[in-house]
């Protein structure tokens, strides 16, 4: 341990060292997406629903020609579809060609087991019951038990991967972000993404113990985004989060937003909408704001990334928030929703209905800040659940579920657009609905379950309310509020607890014929620019990653294969030595360890006499002592004099590594484990250590230069 003039001698140097200039590493990444579709797809042409609401628009509009009045008043439970599965359900099934094993239905339980089922009898082709065990206890609150997957999943189809999210209990209880090959069930490499290990912004750290996943994943221009919560009851200092991870650069490429008040959480079903470019999402009540706004009761356009601009443009919150606040009356009772109106000024609209029994409309170019929306209606008390929109030849509608009525109202074309009831119907249960037509426009029905009521599924004229279908006596068990069905070729498909339900129209009907309204996504140019968070860091790709061992499939890979994005002249491939050769050990189940927090982001508590580094999660970082400056800490297990600078302009930390007698400094713009070493000048990249998941190389000290494009060993 340094003694008291050494002591003195490395502050002053480091006092020295953070005058020196130094210059952020900024990466800047373009993604640039354009889909082209037919107006009108062949008979024969793929059938996909790959995530919530069949859009990234939330709209839950199936477009498919055997869905005539006809056909859906005579529509029939499917007896000889199995389903079986096992586990709760919370999330809407989706449903995939184009691969080996035919049509399949794609399910997700609470208790972590993912299922791809023959969509024609449904019997399983793969499971996946080895992710990890669900939370059954522990959580500081919640109505949601076992807690494992609850968020429903979203597919790529170009690589056939299937994203995510789990809640995995351990010693540390972790959300993590998971890709498997949709066709065989496998983990992609480079994944599971331990959120608590990479989610940052500004300086909160994500803490899984008081975050619940509960929305709808969205995939956007090759970054996957989830929502994150609180748990039913408000407990804890959670946020509401958003966590984009590029789906081919999982190891480096994370970024995040949060409510900077505490909570303000996402809780929607459908939980990210998009428009193809920017993604939208709905918070609910903050606390502790003292009357300035901090993110909570609004409707937040995101750039990628995901990024927030801070912008009057990207952001809508009522003038009476701080009072919503008060009340616990969250805004983000339903999930956003984009709407479309013809002839409408402005024509491109957000909906947001909540708590407070509201129902917004904004302009989602530009929403305006804490002001008056464009339209605004008192429609009933809504809470958790997703929203569907559809356009017939009479109106544009939207449609909920409030109480135990099932409402639908009309948005006219008019300048500004305004809201008029159109019709409802009393029904037990609390199901999401979603829509079907043949053709886009015509033969709207509305598809309800009655959910946690009277289990049956009801069909409604989009235009006047009329029953076209109430149940055809199939009370189904094991329904979960808010949730909701999909359709695919004639059939609607509901995931229940333990069993997958299959209603498919009377047999001769044409084969469906889906258009590109079902499917399609606008076409865009997403340009991210990263803020000082840990999307503003240097990226280097290393394909050891902290993921819990799993037996049916080990995601670490055996080399380092480096790609720093700063230095676009050098690509090293270097040969590691074999510390750096990871051996999965063949346990049926993955146990989470904690990976190392960002250090600015820590505090010094003083407990028994001793210093340590605290952590806003309550956890001590590693094993400390003290000096006479409770600045300087020694950590036993790492090896290093940490000097904790609180006066710092970069809000980091610098430290001296005995091992290598070098000097180092992290910050928000450099989050472990990006360090800047001054004795090298420049930024070098700590490896993850493939013996201890989420853990870092400490002997021998591996680090990638970006400046030199080598390993080096300290």
């Amino acid at each position: 341990m340094l003694d008291r003039n050494a002591a003195r001698c490395v502050k002053r140097e480091a006092g020295r060292f953070h005058r020196a200039s130094m210059k952020p590493l900024i990466s800047s990444l373009s993604f640039v997406v354009a889909l082209l579709w037919a107006a009108v797809l062949p008979a024969n042409a793929q059938v996909n629903v790959t995530q919530k609401n069949n859009n990234l628009s939330r709209d839950g509009l199936y477009t498919d020609s055997a869905f005539t009045p006809g056909n859906a008043a005579n529509l029939v439970r499917d007896l000889n579809f199995d389903g079986t599965i096992v586990g709760n359900v919370h999330a809407q099934p989706l449903y995939i060609e184009g691969g080996p094993n035919g049509p399949m239905v794609i399910v997700v339980t609470a208790s972590n087991n993912i299922y791809a089922l023959n969509a024609s009898t449904g019997a399983v082709i793969w499971q996946r019951t080895d992710i990890g065990p669900p939370v059954t206890s522990g959580l500081p609150c919640g109505n949601i038990n076992p807690a494992g997957t609850i968020g429903t999943p979203v597919i790529d189809l170009a690589s056939r991967s299937l994203f995510f999210d789990a809640l995995i209990d351990g010693v540390v209880k972790k959300h993590f972000i998971y890709s498997l090959n949709v066709d065989t069930g496998a983990t992609n490499a480079g994944w599971p993404v331990d959120v608590n290990a990479t989610a940052m912004y500004n300086g909160i750290i994500f803490n899984s113990l008081v975050q619940e996943e509960r929305g709808a994943l969205a995939l956007v221009n090759g970054i996957v985004y989830i929502p994150y919560s609180g748990y039913n009851g408000d407990c804890g200092t959670y946020h509401g989060w958003v966590v984009g991870v590029q789906i081919n650069n999982p190891s480096t490429g994370v970024g995040a937003w949060a409510t900077t008040a505490v909570k303000g959480g996402i809780w929607g079903h459908s939980g990210v909408a998009s428009d193809g470019t920017n993604m939208f999402v709905i918070t609910g009540n903050t606390t502790g704001t003292g009357g300035v706004w901090g993110g909570g009761e609004a409707i937040i356009r995101l750039q990628a990334g995901p990024f927030f601009t801070g912008q009057p443009t990207d952001y809508w919150a009522p003038t009476n928030w701080f009072s919503l606040d008060n009340g616990d009356t969250d805004l983000g009772g339903v999930s956003a929703m984009l709407i479309d109106v013809p002839g409408a000024n402005p024509s491109q609209l957000v909906l947001a209905t909540g708590k407070d029994s509201n129902a917004y409309l904004l302009n989602r170019n530009s929403l305006g800040g804490i002001t008056a929306p464009v339209a605004q209606l008192s429609v009933g008390f809504t809470i958790g659940q997703s929203s569907a929109t559809y356009r017939t030849a009479q109106a544009t509608y939207f449609v909920f579920r409030a109480s135990n009525q099932v409402k639908a109202y009309k948005i006219t074309a008019t300048s500004p657009p305004t809201i008029v009831s159109a019709w409802s119907m009393s029904q037990s249960g609390q199901g999401s609905p979603w829509v079907t037509t043949t053709d886009g426009t015509n033969n709207a029905i509305v598809w309800v379950v009655g959910a946690q009521g009277d289990g049956l599924l009801h069909g409604y004229d989009g235009d006047t309310g009329a029953v076209i279908y109430s149940g055809g006596g199939v009370v189904m068990s094991g329904t979960r509020k808010w949730n909701s069905g999909m359709v695919a070729r004639g059939s609607i498909y509901i995931a229940n607890d333990n069993k997958v339900y299959a209603f498919r129209v009377p047999a001769g009907t044409p084969t469906p014929t889906p258009t590109a309204t079902s499917t399609s996504t606008p076409t865009a140019t997403a340009t991210f620019t990263p803020t000082a968070t840990a999307t503003s860091t240097p990226t280097a790709t290393a394909t050891a990653t902290a993921t819990p061992t799993v037996a049916a499939t080990a995601t670490a890979t055996a080399t380092h294969t480096p790609t720093p994005t700063p230095t676009a002249t050098r690509t090293p491939t270097p040969t590691p030595t074999a510390t750096h050769t990871p051996t999965p050990t063949p346990t049926p189940t993955p146990t989470p360890t904690p990976a190392h927090p960002s250090f600015f982001t820590g505090e010094i508590a003083l407990q028994n006499g001793v210093y340590y580094l605290q952590f806003p999660n309550g956890t001590p970082f590693g094993y400390y002592s003290y000096l006479t400056d409770p600045r300087w800490i020694y950590h036993f297990d790492m090896g290093y004099e940490y000097w904790f600078d609180a006066n710092d302009g970069h809000s980091g930390i610098f430290f001296y590594d005995f091992g290598s007698n070098h000097f180092f400094y992290t910050s928000p713009s450099f989050p472990f484990p990006y360090l800047y070493d001054f004795s090298l000048n420049t930024v070098l990249y700590y490896f993850p250590d493939p013996n201890r998941p989420g853990h870092y190389t400490t002997n021998p000290r591996f680090f990638y230069n970006f400046a030199t494009g080598q390993i080096i060993t300290m």
